[in-house]
């Protein structure tokens, strides 16, 4: 009687539900995965329920023959009428997802919000074919059972807070073709076994904290197209493995500790689809190869900050893709080859901070399409700007600090003003003044001409550069009112201004700057400057950096200056300032560096943070001055009244 009814039972149930069930694994994966999430603003989990055909849930897709869950699919980037949209999921990842064994997809990148770790058991997922979790708040190891998962392609755990060491059982993932483990936490080295991924394309580990040497058989990777190892601990030299990489794309080794000579190209053959070139900030040694120009399909070279030295070879000529070639910061020397010339896609040269010597070739008149040339600090003795420098078509970044300039700024500078976003002609042996031109350089962002022996007032029209945001004219003999620096109506805000070691010698106190709500970094130090400093400092709310030191200011210190409250370097020594330090800079919290000392105040240090904390050497030189750090105070110096 009892079977009858059961059987009864199991009929209505399968009729009424069409037959579809969920496993009782995957429902419980599934519920408790949901249970795990606090919120989500998608609200795709709202809608899990109210039936057991989990196949029929959002981001849930089945086997029609089986009714086994193969996706779980909840990434947090979204489209939503017909627009991107950023959902955020916030919970814990259940270790019950584990339960899914018949997963080929698991998609929870990007929700920003998912805590928790990979559940120990990750490797009973053995159809998994993608694991992406990249950009949440996970942490912990990866689970060494990762390396059960024998059809895995895809493997993103990017941006995260993972740690740990890389599991050695990562080289067993034979199927793998892209792995993603960037902006993490993982320590320790680079296990060998990932030689045995000869089907990955793309690996990128970069921003992590690994150590040791790249491997030695790396060369094994023969599919690999995209190598990122950059912004890591990595120490030693590049294996001569790596030339056997024929089908790599880019190569990003930058800011590690590598050390040795660049082993690759070591014929004309090898890595004939590298496109992206990045060894910077290492410390790499010996020539460019010899086959380096061969490397055709580049595009983008980024070398700067190694020991790299010798000539600039002619076969960079070859370089017809060559559109980036950063090179600053090393050893090359002797002349540009005339071929130069011929890297007609060329749009970014740094050669800045290297031993090259002029003359510049009159063939770099032809890269029409170079946006930003970069020669500083080199042996370039240009006495004066080429003519034909100025007249490419394309230019809005120009330095050439320290090459040996001089005479006046040439009128023919004016040319590219319609375009010039950067100038910078600082270091050099520039004399006369600053042209009234100036101020038709109307994109212009920067402007250095500091370090020379430009003598002058600053022309009205600077106050037409409606974008400036870079202001550096310090080592000048400048001379004349500030007042109009601060009148400047710059869109994008004036965020630095250094005017410093100039002979400037008005009183700037009706200066309003207040209108420069962007200035982070003011330097008005070694002038003449007089009278009181303007209340208006203290609408400074972007101030970081305020150095008005080596003047002749003879006034109370600007209780105003208070208001600066992120400011976190104050320099006023060596002027004339009386009274009382006020207590409100004790508002001044985020103070790192303060120096009031060779001045003329008096009466107590406000006593607390930061105040207390700066040494003695902060406070010296003001005979009035007392209280911690210095000598605790007299009645008669805190009330000067008292007989």
């Amino acid at each position: 009687m009892c079977s009858k009814i059961i059987l009864v039972l199991m009929v209505i149930f399968i009729v009424t539900t069409g037959g579809e069930t969920c496993h009782p694994n995957d429902l419980k994966a599934l519920t408790d995965f949901k249970a795990g999430i606090r919120y989500d603003t998608s609200f795709r989990l709202e809608k899990w329920n109210g039936s057991t055909d989990c196949c029929k849930w959002e981001g849930i897709l089945c086997d029609n023959s089986t009714g086994r869950v193969l996706e779980l699919n909840l990434p947090g980037l979204l489209t939503l009428y017909d627009a991107p949209a950023q959902t955020v999921m916030d919970g814990q990842l259940s270790p019950s997802i584990a339960l899914l064994s018949s997963l080929e997809v698991l998609d929870l990148g990007e929700v920003l919000e998912l805590k928790g770790q990979i559940p120990p058991l990750i490797g009973n997922l053995t159809k998994l074919r993608k694991l992406l979790l990249d950009t949440n708040k996970l942490s912990g190891p990866i689970p060494d059972s990762i390396g059960k998962l024998p059809k895995l392609e895809e493997l993103c755990l990017k941006e995260n807070y993972f740690s740990g060491s890389l599991p050695f059982s990562l080289g067993s993932l034979r199927s793998l073709k892209s792995l993603d483990l960037s902006s993490n936490k993982f320590s320790g080295s680079i296990p060998d076994s990932m030689e045995n991924l000869t089907d990955l394309e793309s690996l990128t580990l970069q921003e992590n904290f690994l150590t040791g040497h790249i491997p030695n058989n790396i060369g094994n990777l023969r599919a690999l197209k995209e190598l990122d190892l950059s912004n890591n601990f990595l120490t030693g030299g590049i294996p001569f493995s790596m030339n056997k990489l024929n089908s790599i794309s880019s190569i990003f080794l930058g800011n590690n500790q590598l050390e040795g000579e660049i082993p690759f190209p070591s014929s004309p053959s090898q890595m004939s689809s590298l496109a992206f070139l990045r060894l910077n900030d290492n410390h790499l040694t010996g020539r460019l190869p010899l086959f380096f120009g061969h490397l055709k399909s580049l595009q983008r070279v980024i070398l700067d900050n190694n020991q790299i030295e010798g000539p600039i070879d002619s076969n960079f000529s070859d370089l017809k893709a060559l559109t980036m070639l950063y090179l600053s910061r090393n050893r090359f020397s002797g002349k540009l080859p005339r071929t130069i010339g011929l890297l007609s896609q060329l749009q970014f040269l740094d050669l800045s901070y290297n031993m090259i010597q002029g003359p510049l070739p009159l063939e770099m008149s032809t890269l029409t399409n170079l946006q930003l040339l970069d020669l500083s600090f080199n042996h370039l003795n240009l006495s004066s700007i080429p003519t034909w420098l100025v007249e490419l078509p394309s230019l809005f970044q120009l330095h050439l600090a320290g090459c040996g300039i001089q005479g006046e700024i040439p009128g023919y500078l004016e040319r590219p003003a319609s375009i010039l976003q950067e100038l910078d002609l600082s270091d050099n042996h520039i004399t006369g003044s600053i042209p009234a031109w100036i101020g038709s350089f109307t994109s212009l962002y920067l402007l250095n001409l500091s370090q020379n022996s430009l003598a002058s007032k600053i022309p009205d029209t600077v106050t037409k550069l409606g974008r400036l945001g870079v202001l550096d004219l310090h080592s000048n003999r400048l001379w004349g009112p500030l007042n109009l620096v601060f009148q400047m109506q710059s869109s994008g805000g004036l965020t630095y201004i250094d005017l410093s070691d100039n002979s400037f010698s008005n009183d700037i106190e009706q200066a309003d700057m207040g209108t420069q709500q962007g200035i982070q970094y003011l330097n008005l130090s070694h002038n003449f400057l007089h009278g009181k400093v303007p209340t208006s400092v203290g609408r400074l709310q972007s101030l970081q950096t305020l150095d008005l030191s080596y003047n002749r200011f003879d006034s109370v210190l600007p209780e105003s200056l208070a208001n600066a409250s992120i400011l976190e370097s104050l320099e006023l020594q060596n002027n004339l300032f009386t009274g009382r330090i006020p207590d409100a800079f004790l508002k001044l919290t985020k103070l790192k560096e303060l120096n009031l000392s060779d001045n003329l105040l008096s009466g107590q240090i406000p006593f607390g943070e930061p105040l207390i904390n700066f040494p003695k050497s902060s406070y010296s030189g003001n005979k009035g001055l007392c209280g911690k750090p210095l000598a605790t105070c007299s009645p008669h110096s805190v009330y000067p009244y008292i007989t």
